[in-house]
C-alpha cells in the first residue's frame, strides 16, 4: 500500500510502500478514504509532542473515515462495506491514516453518518471525543445551562459549540473578529475575545454571575481567564490543552471546579477505547439529525501534497478542518 512515512522528526513525510496489514484479533482492517489534519498532527511530525509517543519511522493522521475492508477475529460490529470513521491511530504504537489502509481497533470505530461524506466525516473524530469528554463526560451539559466556549471557531471549539447546543444549553462563543459570523451560524452568540474583557462580558451574559460550564481549546492565558468566569459553587471549567502552569485561586475563591481532558489516553493506554466508539455512535445520530456538521477546509489535498497540508494548519491559513484525500 502507499503510505506517507514520518522518517525524522523535524523532516517532511515521504511516500513509501509498505505492506497492507493484517486486522489481528479485534481490529478490522479499513481502507482509508480521507484523512483529517489536526494541529497535533504537525507537532508530532515537529517531534514538538512527547504525550503521543511516537517512534519513527511511523504512518501520521489520527482521524479517518472509510470502508471496512476484513474484519480480524472476534469483531461482530462491523462487516465487509461498511462505511466508519474514527479516531484510530498516528498516536503512540497505532499506525494513522496517512495510508490507503490501516488495521485497527473495533472498538475506536462507529459507522459514519450517512449525511456526510466521507471528508466531513474525516473531520470530526478527535474535535468530537474531546468536546463530548470535556462537556458531556465531564461537565455533565444539560438543558439551560449557561456554557462559554473559548475558540468557538476552531475544531474543537465549533463542535464543543453544536455539541452543547444539541444538549439544551445556552451557548456563547469567543473568537477573533474574523470568526464571530461562523460562531453566529453555528448557534452560539458570539464574543470577540479582542476587544470586550473577561469581566465584561461575564457582566452582560450572566448578569455578573459566570458561566455554567467555561471549555477552554485554548490553554494558556485563556485558561487563566477561564477560571475567573465561572459561576460561583457550580461552574465548571475544563480545558483540552491545560499543560501550563496555572493559579487555581480565582477558580478556588469561587469554589468553583476544573477538570481536563487528555483525548489519546486510551489510544495509548488501550484502556476506555469502547467509550470513544461510544461516542462516535452519538455523534453520528447527532450529525444524521443535522445537529453536527464540521467546519471543513474547501481545499482538496491528497497524500503525494500532505506537505501543503501540513503547512497550511502549522501557519493557520486554513478555513476549517483540512482533510487530506487518501482514495
Amino acid at each position: 500500500m502507499h503510505a506517507m512515512v514520518l522518517e525524522q522528526f523535524g523532516s517532511p513525510l515521504v511516500p513509501r510502500e509498505l505492506p497492507t496489514p493484517t486486522p489481528g484479533p479485534g481490529e478490522v482492517l479499513v481502507r482509508v478514504h480521507a484523512s483529517g489534519v489536526n494541529p497535533l498532527d504537525t507537532k508530532i511530525r515537529a517531534g514538538a509532542a512527547a504525550h503521543a509517543r511516537v517512534q519513527p519511522p511511523a504512518v501520521l493522521g489520527m482521524d479517518l473515515a472509510g470502508v471496512v475492508e476484513e474484519t480480524g477475529p472476534g469483531v461482530d460490529a462491523f462487516r465487509r462495506g461498511d462505511e466508519v470513521y474514527g479516531l484510530t491511530g498516528g498516536v503512540g504504537a497505532l499506525q494513522g491514516s496517512l495510508a490507503q489502509y490501516a488495521a485497527v481497533d473495533a472498538r475506536l470505530l462507529a459507522p459514519k453518518p450517512t449525511a456526510l461524506d466521507m471528508r466531513e466525516a474525516a473531520a470530526l473524530p478527535l474535535a468530537v471525543v474531546t468536546a463530548w469528554e470535556g462537556l458531556v463526560d465531564r461537565a455533565g451539559v444539560r438543558p439551560g445551562q449557561r456554557v462559554l466556549v473559548h475558540g468557538g471557531a476552531g475544531g474543537v471549539g465549533s463542535v464543543a459549540v453544536q455539541i452543547a447546543a444539541a444538549h439544551g444549553a445556552e451557548v456563547y462563543a469567543t473568537g477573533s473578529p474574523r470568526s464571530l459570523d461562523v460562531i453566529r451560524a453555528l448557534g452560539a452568540t458570539p464574543v470577540d475575545r479582542t476587544a470586550v474583557p473577561v469581566e465584561e462580558y461575564v457582566a452582560e451574559h450572566t448578569d455578573g454571575e459566570g458561566f455554567d460550564i467555561v471549555f477552554d481549546t485554548v490553554g494558556g492565558a485563556v485558561l487563566d481567564a477561564s477560571f475567573t468566569a465561572a459561576r460561583t459553587y457550580t461552574g465548571h471549567v475544563v480545558s483540552a490543552l491545560g499543560w501550563g502552569t496555572h493559579s487555581l485561586a480565582p477558580l478556588s475563591f469561587r469554589g468553583a471546579t476544573y477538570s481536563g481532558v487528555f483525548t489519546l489516553l486510551p489510544m495509548l493506554t488501550g484502556r476506555g477505547r469502547e467509550h470513544h466508539g461510544e461516542i462516535l455512535r452519538k455523534a453520528t445520530q447527532l450529525a444524521d439529525r443535522r445537529l453536527l456538521r464540521p467546519l471543513l477546509d474547501p481545499r482538496r489535498f491528497t497524500l503525494d501534497t500532505v506537505a501543503r497540508a501540513h503547512t497550511e494548519v502549522e501557519q493557520g491559513t486554513a478555513a476549517g478542518k483540512i482533510v487530506v484525500d487518501v482514495v
